[in-house]
Parts: C-alpha cells; sequence; structure tokens
C-alpha cells in the first residue's frame, strides 16, 4: 500500500515536468503573459540549464536558416545574416550551463506572439499592457526596465530598442 502512495505521489509530482512543453520562441504563439516561465522558454530549441555542449551543438553547429552563430567568451550570439549589424537574440553560458536567454527588436521577425508585440512596443506602457504590472521596474528618461521576477521576465526599454532576458525564476 506504502509503496503504491509513493508512485502516486511520484507520478503526480514528475507529470507536469514530463509533459510541460517548452514556449520556442521562434515558432509558438505565446499569448497569455501568465502562462509561462523562462524555464518554459526555449531559444532554437536551447532552454536555461543545458548543457554548453547542448547550447552550442544546437546555435552554432546545427544551420539555422538566415542565422549566423557566433560564440565570444561566455555567450552564443544569433546575428540575422541579412543584417549583421548585432546580435539579435543568444544565450549565456556560466558554470557550463546556459543560465540567460535573449532576444532583442532585431529578433521581432522571427518571434511570435506577445513577444513579438513586447519587441515592437512603442512605450513601456505598451509593454506592461502586454505583460502587466512589473513585480520592480525603474523609469527615466533613457528608458525603462521591468522585472517580472516571479516569470523569470526583464524587459529593458530603450525606444527602439526592447531587450528581453529570461533567467531563472525564483
Amino acid at each position: 500500500m506504502r509503496q503504491g502512495a509513493l508512485a502516486m505521489v511520484f507520478f503526480a509530482a514528475t507529470a507536469g515536468v514530463a509533459y510541460a512543453q517548452p514556449y520556442e520562441l521562434s515558432q509558438h504563439d505565446v499569448m497569455d503573459a501568465a502562462s509561462f516561465t523562462s524555464r518554459e522558454i526555449s531559444l532554437f530549441g536551447v532552454t536555461l540549464g543545458d548543457p554548453e555542449t547542448t547550447a552550442s551543438d544546437r546555435l552554432v553547429h546545427e544551420q539555422i536558416p538566415g542565422v549566423k552563430a557566433e560564440q565570444e567568451a561566455m555567450f552564443i550570439l544569433l546575428l540575422d545574416q541579412r543584417k549583421p549589424v548585432g546580435p539579435m537574440a543568444g544565450v549565456r553560458l556560466t558554470n557550463g550551463k546556459v543560465d540567460l536567454i535573449f532576444i532583442n527588436s532585431r529578433f521581432a521577425a522571427r518571434t511570435r506572439g506577445l513577444f513579438r508585440r513586447v519587441l515592437t512596443s512603442e512605450s513601456p506602457d505598451d509593454v506592461r499592457k502586454i505583460l502587466g504590472k512589473e513585480e520592480v521596474g525603474d523609469e527615466n528618461v533613457m528608458g525603462a526596465v521591468l522585472n517580472y521576477e516571479k516569470q523569470g521576465v526583464l524587459v529593458n526599454y530603450l525606444g527602439k530598442d526592447v531587450n528581453v532576458e529570461f533567467s531563472h525564476s525564483p
């Protein structure tokens, strides 16, 4: 009886993890800001916590159409091959693992759903209409930093440049 109860608890605890599908930034329409956390976000198959070898294999060694990948120090940067003026997305590697995924305005054409709307926002208030009120924020004449700590999302709004960072949520 006890083993059966333990098996039920184990199944219940792992069922959510086993069936949770990451939101691939370039494929899925994330439409509800409250329905995801940074742990469910992936960039071309790379998620937070992946080992450096996985990130390197998927972002650098696999050919992503229209994307040029470069590894610089602790970052793997993705550039648009048509206009390689700066990275449009990438990951940061710390202690051999992915600890940060980022996208910016240059990635807007490749993403879908609410993140496309965030990356093309006209003001910090537009970002708040899409993602809701931030838990922590700072706004000044230069721009705004909107921190959605519970979801592990940070939005840096700098006029026409919008950056979204996904890191481990608490």
